[in-house]
């Protein structure tokens, strides 16, 4: 009876060793199919016109640009119209100060032009940290203001993925020749994307107008299909504020907002979750 028994034991046994091995890892090692399931990212962003620091009733308020940021708690944030270090923004380095009182990891700087003493242009805030940054010019006639986009790549803390974080600001003139070549050149550095990147800043481009056009042919696509106003803050009529994410590489949008904040700024501050698979 012994004999026959025991067969019937190691068979159990063996079992069951095969049925736990199957529940937590495949042979030889290798990821569990719950261990290759795709992680999810879901990071809100900001994009936000600071308009140097002056609100619409005429004060320089740093703070008051602070509270609409930390209300949020973007983990990245574009800001456009940043003075840095000029007269008119009492030697401030806004991009810096910015970081301090909104608790950003880091700030990266872009000068688009020298002004009273130091420099005006863009800025990026992160709250991860930036392993890469680049600042390039974008193309501008002779006697048209110089811009500059701000890219970074930033690390996600727990993959360990990386996502490219793009803040700009087109020419303001009538003529859209300068921002159809600068939409041209934004997709000459950018595409084809190798890693999720989002593309934002106030574009001073309406949804019908050629720069766009240049942009959406491109494939970039607008968080929000609607179109909502974002400019003035106050009674905002026209939309020339954007996120534009490109499709693939397991990116999107969802929950986008124009903030009412009608005094700290003439733009409205806008608000998306960017949603990263993979």
């Amino acid at each position: 009876m012994l004999g026959i028994r025991r067969p019937c034991f190691t068979l159990s046994l063996l079992f069951a060793l095969t049925a736990c091995q199957s529940a937590s890892q495949a042979p030889y090692g290798e990821p569990s199919p719950a261990a290759l399931q795709p992680t999810v990212a879901e990071i809100k962003v900001m994009s936000y016109n600071i308009r140097h620091g002056q609100g619409t009733d005429g004060v320089f308020d740093l703070q008051r640009l602070a509270d609409v940021i930390n209300k949020e708690q973007p983990i990245l944030i574009a800001l456009q119209e940043v003075d840095s270090g000029t007269e008119r923004s009492s030697g401030v380095e806004q991009e810096t100060e910015l970081a301090a009182l909104t608790g950003m990891h880091a700030a990266i700087f872009g000068q688009a032009i020298p002004y009273q003493g130091g420099s005006y242009g863009d800025a990026v805030l992160s709250q991860w940290p930036i392993v890469d940054s680049d600042v390039f010019l974008l193309p501008a006639e002779p006697h048209h203001e110089k811009r500059v986009a701000v890219a970074v790549v930033v690390e996600e803390p727990e993959t360990g993925r990386r996502i490219r974080f793009v803040g700009t600001h087109l020419d303001h003139t009538n003529n859209p020749s300068d921002r159809i070549a600068q939409a041209h050149a934004i997709n000459a550095k950018l595409l084809p994307i190798d890693i999720p990147t989002l593309l934002v800043g106030d574009l001073n481009a309406d949804p019908d107008s050629q720069p766009m056009k240049v942009l959406f042919d491109a494939g970039w696509q607008p968080a929000d299909p609607s179109h909502q106003p974002t400019f003035p803050s106050k009674e905002a009529n026209v939309k020339i504020d954007w996120f534009l994410n490109q499709p693939g590489q397991g990116a999107s949008l969802k929950d986008y907002r124009v903030l009412n904040e009608p005094i700290a700024s003439d733009h409205c501050p806008l608000v998306v979750t960017w949603v990263i698979e993979g």
